[in-house]
């Protein structure tokens, strides 16, 4: 079954996966997409994005929503037409959305590589995970906190948001499988609630907004 993992976050917000088997032909089937998304779809390159975008309305569909209820903003942050609030995400063989009626929310999901090693101090202050007791431990971490930051652009989406100047992760255990995070922007602060998990290799994360801080 090609729907990988539902989450109830809460009795308002829900989160899907999909494990992406499917071939595009297959994919295809059934979907009808707006004539932008469609010459979207035809201007990728990369058959496994194409096949991302597809699963994902397979996966909107799953909630009753067809490619018609969604649309973009000019920093390319989906909305659903009836007010619920959506975030979409799509990486190699997996995909997943998270949609709330009260929260705005974002979603990430990554493949744990050791690529994230070498450009972590991209995004983050590296000098914090040097207590991790090994290099699997530190790609896992690193995963998840990079997860974390993009989840947080994507419910932010604004010009100038840089990841290791305004985005801050709190520090987790794995086993906690949660944390927080602050964006400061604008001289605004924002304050977010974030979970992950871990499956096949690959790490989601996800979150939504909890307060604004003066």
């Amino acid at each position: 079954m090609p729907l990988y993992k539902t989450i109830a976050v809460n009795e308002q917000t829900k989160v899907l996966i999909w494990k992406i088997e499917e071939s595009l032909n297959d994919l295809s089937k059934d979907i009808h997409l707006t004539p932008s998304n469609q010459r979207r779809v035809d201007g990728m390159k990369s058959e496994i994005h194409r096949r991302g975008f597809m699963s994902v309305r397979h996966l909107l569909a799953e909630i009753g929503y067809t490619d018609q209820d969604l649309f973009y903003d000019s920093f390319g942050k989906p909305y659903l037409k009836d007010g619920n609030f959506i975030s979409i995400t799509h990486s190699f063989t997996f995909s997943g959305i998270i949609i709330s009626k009260n929260l705005d929310v974002g979603i990430d999901i990554e493949m744990q590589r050791d690529k994230i090693v070498r450009i972590a101090h991209k995004f983050t202050p590296v000098e914090a995970y040097k207590t991790l007791a090994n290099h699997d431990a530190l790609v896992r971490k690193l995963t998840i906190v990079w997860g974390a930051k993009e989840s947080l652009y994507k419910i932010h989406k604004s010009d100038g948001i840089g990841f290791l100047e305004h985005i801050d992760i709190d520090d987790f255990n794995f086993e906690d499988a949660e944390t927080s995070g602050t964006v400061h922007f604008n001289n605004h602060s924002s304050y977010y609630k974030l979970y992950f998990l871990e499956f096949d290799g690959f790490t989601c994360v996800y979150g939504y907004e909890l307060k604004k801080i003066a």
